[in-house]
């Protein structure tokens, strides 16, 4: 069944939100109808959301497939986040565009680590199930800056053969990073590949530990983005000493290649804007509660 919303003759079609929920502190998920996605979708793509005529767009990373379902799951930290954490089932999305991006290079390279951070997670579950239908021994580590951001603990346990834990302040699993946990896992054992997703400043200290063994790692870029087809130009990261657009080239990359100190540079390009665009959108919200409240 065509689940998403067709409508009249030269109108595009919206697409409905058929589940949508809290995972953990400030960490949402969303699934929406959109059967073209959800056909072609591999683990590593992403696709762009506009959730209105008016909305910007933004990547978010396919988490999940299922049906004509597509899972995505987002911190909110900006205002488009923040207006995707309170759309319920029944609500509609203007645009879902995807999938977009390269897919993760799955194949069969022996015993793989799936490294996850904060609401990088996300991605974690369905590179974890791909790497091991390969052929590929998976060990998961996922990491958090305390028990209360950990999202996906039982997909990942699934999706594995081993899951490690780790929590900045302790209060679950291993204390300390998910660095450090890799390091425990690369000194007891072979591994030959990694693939980390999490903040960059997270994938740059955890790649870091890979790079003395040589061991081929994998990082999932997030730089600002708006069109998804590499026109705009807005997420140009520098790879091995070249120019790249993580939309259309990536947004995997080898780790030990990425100039993260500069992209950490460009994700903070417009972060006064995007601070004063969020603190508007909080006075209109409270503007209309309180008229609501007195009318």
């Amino acid at each position: 069944m065509e689940s998403h919303l067709v409508g009249v003759v030269g109108v595009k079609p919206l697409y409905r939100v058929n589940e949508a929920g809290q995972l953990a502190d400030k960490i949402f998920q969303i699934w929406v109808e959109a059967p073209h996605v959800a056909r072609h979708a591999l683990a590593g793509q992403f696709l762009v959301i506009r959730i209105d005529e008016h909305g910007e767009r933004i990547p978010l990373t396919v988490s999940a497939v299922s049906g004509d379902l597509v899972r995505i799951i987002f911190m909110a930290v900006g205002k488009t986040t923040h207006q995707l954490s309170t759309l319920k089932a029944g609500d509609l999305i203007r645009d879902v565009a995807g999938p977009l991006g390269r897919p993760s290079e799955i194949g069969k390279h022996g015993t793989c680590v799936v490294v996850g951070g904060g609401a990088g997670i996300a991605s974690c579950p369905i590179i974890a199930r791909a790497a091991r239908d390969a052929g590929n021994r998976v060990i998961g580590i996922i990491g958090a800056r305390n028990a209360g951001y950990l999202i996906l603990e039982d997909e990942m346990r699934e999706a594995c053969d081993d899951l490690l834990i780790a929590t900045d302040d302790g209060s679950r699993g291993y204390h300390g990073f998910a660095a450090d946990v890799l390091k425990g896992v690369i000194a007891e054992r072979k591994v030959d590949c990694v693939w980390i997703i999490g903040p960059a400043i997270m994938m740059k200290v955890t790649s870091e530990v890979t790079r003395p063994k040589g061991i081929r790692t994998f990082v999932s870029l997030n730089p600002i983005m708006v069109d998804g087809t590499g026109m705009c130009g807005s997420c140009r990261v520098r790879v091995g000493g070249e120019t790249k657009f993580a939309c259309v080239d990536g947004p995997e990359f080898d780790a030990h290649q990425v100039d993260f100190d500069l992209l950490m540079q460009r994700q903070r390009t417009y972060f006064d804007e995007e601070k004063a665009s969020l603190e508007r959108y909080h006075e209109h919200l409270c503007r209309c509660g309180e008229g609501g409240h007195h009318g």
